[in-house]
């Protein structure tokens, strides 16, 4: 018999959309969901690697290895991009400095951002990564399970971040997890107990789906791109999985906002 989760207190602490897979968070305080949607520009955009599984017009899921993503190259993770999703216009900057400006709408614009990473990258001269970018599709790590999958939404409890901080004695920030909803007043770990269960998420009627297998990814250092914490291995230590938080499914569309109500 499962055992009822106690969210007395519980409430949405903060918000993130990723557009671009691998590359930095967008701080939201609120965002209107659709039922069986994931969030609106979330994981929309992706650099591809040169001579992969992925070409323009690929409609199935690829693994995150197809992609230049943080569990490879950790140096993204100095970076700060931000993507206007009402102009098209992208931006890069390092620490602090913003070295490109490109309007993603035109042909111009994407071959900026290319040429960019493609130093950021150290490719060979001449190579570019390909732009990947599919209208209704998403490049999530759950997209190989099929086009359901890759739109689920990651939920992170924050208690079960401090708890395993507290474990391994170092300071982790939760922004290693790249979840879309950061939630806290739950116990620690009891997000586990809702895979399988209905429970409203700020307003949006949500299941619980899974727990998130986590990878090389969450070893990275946000704003840094040190790879300065072995987070699978010390999940895997001191709790026996590899999981921190869980995907859920929105049954029902409604607006999740920053400090909304997490009930059962």
């Amino acid at each position: 018999m499962t055992t009822a989760v106690d969210s007395t207190g519980a409430r949405v602490e903060a918000l993130h959309v990723y557009p671009v897979k691998g590359l930095s968070p967008q701080p939201l305080h609120e965002v209107e969901l659709s039922a069986g949607r994931a969030l609106p520009f979330d994981r929309v955009l992706a650099l591809a690697r040169p001579g992969g599984e992925y070409a323009p017009g690929v409609r199935r899921g690829i693994s995150k290895r197809q992609f230049f993503v943080l569990v490879d190259e950790a140096r993204l993770a100095g970076l700060r991009t931000h993507l206007d999703t009402a102009t098209g216009v992208f931006t890069v900057a390092v620490r602090e400095h913003e070295v490109l400006r490109a309007d993603l709408r035109t042909g111009d614009g994407v071959q900026r951002v290319l040429e960019l990473f493609a130093r950021v990258l150290d490719l060979p001269a001449g190579v570019l990564p390909v732009w990947a970018h599919e209208e209704g599709r998403r490049f999530t790590d759950t997209a190989p399970g099929g086009d359901e999958a890759m739109e689920l939404v990651s939920v992170l409890n924050l208690a079960s971040v401090r708890e395993f901080a507290g474990r391994v004695g170092a300071a982790v920030d939760p922004l290693r997890f790249r979840a879309n909803v950061h939630v806290d007043g739950l116990p620690a770990w009891s997000e586990l107990d809702l895979v399988g269960r209905e429970f409203t998420l700020g307003g949006v009627r949500v299941r619980g789906e899974k727990p998130t297998v986590r990878c090389a990814a969450t070893e990275v250092e946000p704003g840094t791109g040190r790879r300065d914490l072995p987070v699978p291995q010390l999940l895997s230590r001191h709790h026996g999985r590899e999981v921190m938080g869980l995907y859920v499914r929105v049954l029902s569309g409604g607006t999740l906002a920053v400090g909304g109500e997490v009930r059962g």
